[in-house]
């Protein structure tokens, strides 16, 4: 579990740092000092040398750590001590924390963005909110703070340094909400009332004798009805170039969570994806998700597929965090669903007549921010705009194939349309049915396989390459890397081993697509 910067320090972690949190627990100063078996134990009211007793007591009963604040630093190393000595965790918690905010926090962290708030929490669906802000971290280059209209802090993302941090962010942190001061500069510069007026960013220029770095804000709306801030302050590095645009998508992402969130979010969001997920793969029809989210059955539509080299990385929290992030900036109502090893985008309601390329350069600024930002190598495919949501399940086939095809190899694009790569999906399709039906193949190219199997030869990739040239043999012997003489052998031996004619053209047509499937086939 990570508490994160500026709230607390690791001071000792004599069992490492993959110990388990199960709970949390409060230890007044009037209560005799008492653990759980994997509790983080707050020492509330125990400064310094007092905390020790809770030491002890969390160390005999297998706690996961303790946390304390101290009165001065002389103080640390005798905790410290104390902590290795019972195999005990210890965190310093700084002192303008205020305990009731740790605890709902760590509750929070625990839990999951998945679970029931906790009572007492600082605000409704903390993990999801908390996850978004550090999306939208890693692609602005910022450090980020999600605020309500009250301008309490709801979520952070984490900081790896804390001398990027100016005197606004920390004491928001620390308090858990903007401190007066600041607010009232705000107000008086005209920008809470951009916030509450306007869906674009603004930005808050620096002001080093308040202690105030360089930031950009957006407010989170639904319609007209203000429901919180997005900030971002910029640390030792420049804000991204497309910062501004992945505020406005965070903004979207963030107010349909809070939205949802006082609709009764978990069912909402269940029901959502059901719905959803249904229309994609054609058992639902479409009245259903449009009544639910109240969407016009008969505007343009498209879906977006998106694959990844390993078929695990596309259900991380940070790459479809970040495909929604990037697609609600361009799309207000888009809606992102998870299928197995991909992640569908839905767009409805498109503008008619929206050209090809818009959507092609929304796949591209995914596949480019998911590679600089995570180092995930994403593949996009555009399904085909179709009239209306009932026809969504065509487009999500079109997209389908389209990756399909990119996964078999042999098209050299991140992003693409069936337009694109036409030849190549039916190609791979007919593969497809080749590698399904072996009785579509003749017996004789399958023995030439087999035979380089046995051999070690390389008969078969000669003959293909061969082909693939249309039978210029330095053509071919160049990518084979062997002399033409070479070549022209192996072609021969082919022939006389199977019997095959290569002059004739339905049997070079067969060889040049058996010939492609896998050795092992």
């Amino acid at each position: 579990m990570s508490l994160g910067e500026p709230l607390v320090e690791l001071q000792a972690a004599p069992l490492g740092l993959d110990v388990p949190v199960r709970d949390v627990a409060i230890l007044d100063p009037e209560d005799p000092p008492t653990a759980a078996p994997g509790e983080l134990v707050l020492a509330i009211g125990a400064r310094g040398r007092a905390a020790l007793p809770a030491l002890r007591a969390a160390g005999r009963a297998g706690a996961a750590a303790v946390a304390v604040k101290l009165d001065g630093p002389g103080q640390a190393d005798a905790l410290r001590e104390a902590a290795t000595d019972a195999g005990v965790a210890l965190l310093s918690v700084r002192r303008e924390t205020r305990w009731e905010h740790l605890d709902s926090l760590a509750r929070a962290i625990i839990a999951g963005p998945d679970a029931p708030d906790a009572p007492g929490a600082p605000e409704p669906n903390a993990g999801d909110l908390f996850s978004l802000a550090q999306t939208v971290a890693v692609l602005t280059n910022g450090i980020v703070s999600i605020e309500d209209t009250s301008s309490r802090v709801l979520a952070y993302s984490r900081s790896s340094d804390s001398d990027e941090v100016d005197d606004l962010r920390r004491l928001s942190i620390l308090g858990w909400q903007g401190p007066e001061p600041y607010l009232s500069k705000l107000r008086e510069w005209g920008i809470f009332q951009h916030l509450r007026s306007s869906d674009t960013p603004i930005a808050v220029e620096p002001h080093p004798e308040l202690g105030l770095r360089r930031r950009l804000a957006v407010g989170i709306r639904a319609g007209a009805q203000p429901l919180g801030t997005i900030w971002v302050q910029e640390g030792a590095q420049p804000l991204a170039p497309l910062a501004e645009q992945s505020l406005v998508g965070a903004a979207r992402v963030a107010a349909a969570q809070l939205v949802r969130r006082r609709r009764e979010l978990s069912a909402d969001v269940r029901l959502t994806q059901t719905l959803l997920t249904g229309l994609l793969e054609g058992s639902t029809g479409p009245q259903s998700l449009a009544t639910h989210l109240g969407l016009d059955l008969r505007r343009p539509a498209t879906v977006l597929a998106y694959s990844a080299h390993t078929t695990d990385v596309l259900h991380r929290s940070d790459v479809t965090g970040l495909i929604s992030v990037h697609t609600a900036a361009r799309h207000r109502t888009a809606l992102l669903a998870p299928i197995e090893s991909r992640v569908y985008v839905l767009l409805p309601e498109l503008p008619p007549g929206l050209p090809m390329t818009t959507v092609r350069d929304w796949a591209f600024e995914v596949v480019a921010a998911a590679r600089e930002h995570l180092g995930v190598p994403l593949r996009a495919a555009i399904g085909s705009t179709v009239d209306g949501l009932a026809q969504v399940p065509d487009s999500r086939a079109q997209a389908d194939r389209i990756l399909d095809a990119m996964g078999r190899g042999g098209v050299d694009l991140d992003v693409a349309a069936l337009i694109d790569v036409q030849a190549e999906v039916l190609v791979s399709e007919m593969l497809a049915l080749l590698q399904e039906r072996t009785g579509l193949r003749d017996p004789r190219l399958t023995a030439l396989t087999a035979y380089d199997r046995r051999h070690g030869t390389r008969l078969a990739e000669s003959v293909l390459a061969w082909l693939d040239a249309l039978g210029e043999v330095r053509v071919a012997a160049d990518a084979l890397h062997i002399h033409p003489n070479t070549l022209r052998y192996r072609v021969r031996r082919a022939e006389q081993l199977t019997g095959i004619d290569l002059a004739q053209p339905q049997q070079r047509l067969l060889a040049m697509l058996q010939l492609r499937l896998p050795a092992d086939e």
